[in-house]
């Protein structure tokens, strides 16, 4: 009988009243004859046959013959290991395949290199199935670069899913709710996982959002939909749970009427629904004992909370040492909450143009200070205006 190779085999004959044992992996070439009563062991039987494997040889080359060719390709195999290893158990993947796919589109083997690497599921994928669902998202997009931008950005929005039926039906039905191209557009670049979403629970969210704009008397629920997609594109991947409650604490918090409350979420609050609703509650609750503690009023602290809602995006540290950096720079809270912007900026960028700022002759007590938020092009330019003057 042949012995596959890579195969350590025990076997076992019981002819009656003889047990002859044979092991090439155990005993190399080695025979063993025992004497035993036939009964005792197998009564009737007369011959059986047990194979056991103890070792996965043939598996290896394959593994290895894989991590060669990505490396070959440029891929950093150490890190698709990690992220997600069940892929190089699998067989049947598509590296070679899922190339020549991206190089047609225009993408270059560095952009192809770090997909694999980041998300490197993507290699599973059948040229047939990414063929459809670049086709679809063509239906959005203007063109093949959008799409291969997206992927460089976020390899898990287009590989995540090989649904592309689901996808189909997602494009469909939110352009059946009045969303335009534009809108959709918006909603790939920076929340594909929108369309991986399934149906019913994109449903979900448009039906509560609808609910939401006819509970708070505002006629248009379609426009309003649309409103709140374009100023807070990630709103389809939150739960509606979290939705209904951020709106509630808006509107106990801030005291606002429904036609405040309409404007403030489909404006500059929109991103704020993002939040988990004890986050937003405890950043909350900081910005308002901090700015307490330096003389402002209720009322005041309100008025900053809404003329910044993004302000609510800062933990307590943060908030904390860029209103203390200021404050040491004898700028006054009052001319931090008119020019709420400034915190925008890092703690790092904020003490390094104060320092430059002051080195200027520049009177930040008294000057405009919403320089210390400008772009780094326009900041510098203005400095150098000082530095002559």
């Amino acid at each position: 009988m042949s012995i596959p190779k890579g195969w350590g085999y025990l076997t076992i004959l019981a002819p009656r009243n003889l047990l002859y044992m044979r092991s090439n992996f155990l005993f190399g070439s080695r025979y063993w004859m025992i004497q035993f009563s036939a009964e005792i062991f197998f009564k009737s039987v007369s011959c059986r046959l047990f194979g056991v494997k103890c070792d996965n040889e043939d598996s290896e080359p394959s593994e290895n013959e894989l991590m060669n060719k990505l490396l070959t390709m440029g891929v950093d195999v150490e890190m698709a290991k990690k992220r997600q290893p069940g892929v190089f158990n699998r067989m049947g993947v598509n590296e070679q395949d899922l190339k020549m796919f991206l190089l047609s589109k225009g993408a270059s083997k560095e952009v192809i290199a770090s997909i694999i690497s980041r998300y490197p599921r993507a290699i599973t994928r059948t040229t047939e199935n990414l063929s459809k669902r670049w086709d679809l998202l063509r239906t959005i997009m203007t063109s093949d670069l959008e799409i291969l931008n997206i992927l460089e950005r976020s390899p898990e929005s287009f590989f995540r899913s090989n649904n592309n039926v689901n996808l189909e039906n997602n494009i469909k039905f939110l352009y059946s709710v009045g969303l335009t191209r534009k809108c959709l557009c918006r909603l790939l670049t920076n929340a594909p996982r929108t369309f991986s979403n399934s149906l019913d629970l994109n449903k979900q969210m448009v039906e509560f959002l609808q609910e939401v704009c006819l509970s708070l008397g505002h006629s248009d629920p379609i426009d309003f939909v649309r409103k709140i997609i374009l100023k807070n594109p990630f709103i389809l991947i939150q739960s509606t749970k979290r939705i209904k409650a951020n709106i509630k604490f808006l509107q106990s918090t801030f005291n606002l009427n429904n036609e405040e409350l309409l404007v403030l979420i489909c404006g500059p609050g929109a991103e704020i629904l993002d939040l988990s609703n004890d986050c937003a509650k405890r950043n909350y609750t900081n910005i308002k004992e901090k700015l307490f503690s330096l003389g402002c009023t209720e009322q005041e602290v309100q008025k900053f909370v809404l003329s910044y809602p993004d302000v609510m995006f800062l933990g307590e540290k943060k908030f904390n040492d860029k209103i203390d950096c200021l404050i040491e720079e004898n700028i006054s809270i009052s001319h931090i909450i008119e020019n709420p912007r400034i915190l925008d900026s890092s703690i790092s960028t904020l003490k390094s143009r104060i320092k430059e700022l002051v080195n200027a002759g520049y009177n930040l007590s008294i000057s405009n200070i919403t320089l210390l938020s400008w772009s780094q092009k326009r900041y510098k330019a203005k400095l150098k205006k000082l530095n002559i003057g």
